[in-house]
């Protein structure tokens, strides 16, 4: 039986309402609101329609949904959409949003009706978020690197954004176990590690480098405004640790540059009493079957060069299943060389916080 194709605007509409029950289990019930309310404007073709023209067969894991909403929310921060602007907690809004959104979603539409162009702009953005709450699980996984072998870190990051989470040892990350970091940093991650406690060990990082195609600098107004604008508007604490890891980024320079993933790895190189631990969160998904084949094939010249004096470590946060009828969890997963072991040390929610240990 011939299974007919689905309209490119209603698959767009069920890969919102997808991002809208996302949006909402993530505590996000504003943005769950207002991408359903663009869910069903896109199948009534109205404006959110002629907003996204061209763009109905992008794929799903491009997050076409939070990159027009991160379009609007940068209007919002720039304070070029006063009628938005209320609803907004971000930038101080607290007005009712009405009955299921309807309210704010009026607002917004208003604004994809006067500002079509400037919105379709950001549908050319990837969100980068840079979400700073994944580097507690960073931060624990170092722990356990450098409880296997007390070495100092050279640390490299493969989709790194803006490279905020390059800075994460810098972080002050507190819950179980002994804390990480000044308790006067910029960034605060509180009650981050749950579960068994990383183990006691102090890390040393001492150079970071980090790839992306299209890195942010985040010392930048504009680097800033994109950034700020991926950040969901009705959950402020993100957008306050946000703005503690740039104040970082200002004092700690990194090496950040704009090349594939394949690029950053092969331009690593395994040094003599340190660890070269290559790190990535949620960026998997962004690589089609070749680029995930050529990475792997640039991560295993690097294996095969590690020794007990030169160590390497992949450390990575992905969607995973642990095993194919298991469903998708965050996963903090760890494998050191030599030896090849990998070995799962948590789960996590999307946005970094908590951390559930589990050994």
């Amino acid at each position: 039986m011939t299974q007919t194709a689905e309209d490119p605007r209603s698959r767009t509409a069920r890969i919102f309402h997808q991002q809208a029950d996302a949006c909402i289990a993530m505590g996000s019930a504003m943005y769950g609101e207002l991408i359903r309310h663009a869910a069903s404007d896109v199948l009534a073709d109205g404006i959110t329609a002629t907003v996204l023209d061209g763009h109905f067969q992008d794929p799903g894991p491009s997050a076409l949904a939070l990159r027009l909403m991160g379009g609007v929310h940068g209007m919002v921060l720039e304070g070029l959409a006063p009628q938005v602007a209320p609803y907004f907690p971000s930038v101080g809004g607290t007005a009712d949003r009405g009955p299921g959104g309807e309210d704010a979603w009026r607002a917004v539409a208003g604004l994809l009706e006067s500002e079509t162009d400037r919105i379709r702009e950001w549908l050319l953005r990837p969100p980068q978020t840079n979400e700073v709450g994944r580097g507690a699980a960073l931060v624990g996984g170092l722990r356990h690197i450098c409880d296997e072998a007390a070495l100092p870190i050279r640390l490299v990051e493969i989709g790194t954004s803006a490279g905020l989470n390059l800075r994460a040892d810098r972080f002050r990350i507190d819950g179980r176990g002994t804390p990480h970091g000044d308790p006067a940093s910029p960034v605060q991650l509180g009650m981050a590690w749950q579960g068994v406690p990383p183990p006691d060990s102090v890390i040393e990082v001492v150079s970071r480098r980090g790839g992306d195609l299209t890195p942010i600098d985040p010392t930048t107004e504009s680097g800033q405004l994109m950034l700020a604008a991926y950040v969901w508007p009705d959950q402020v604490e993100r957008l306050i640790r946000l703005r503690g890891a740039i104040e970082l980024a200002r004092q700690i320079p990194v090496d950040v540059r704009a090349e594939p993933a394949t690029d950053t790895v092969g331009a690593a190189t395994l040094v003599n009493g340190t660890w070269t631990v290559l790190w990535h969160s949620v960026f998997q998904q962004y690589l089609d079957r070749p680029q995930r084949a050529a990475l792997a094939a640039a991560i295993d010249a690097l294996v095969a060069d590690a020794t007990s004096d030169r160590r390497f470590a992949r450390l990575s946060f992905e969607p995973e299943r642990r095993a194919a009828d298991r469903p998708h969890e965050f996963l903090v997963a760890l494998t050191t060389w030599p030896g090849g072991e990998r070995r799962i040390l948590g789960a996590v929610s999307p946005h970094g916080i908590p951390v559930h240990w589990e050994r």
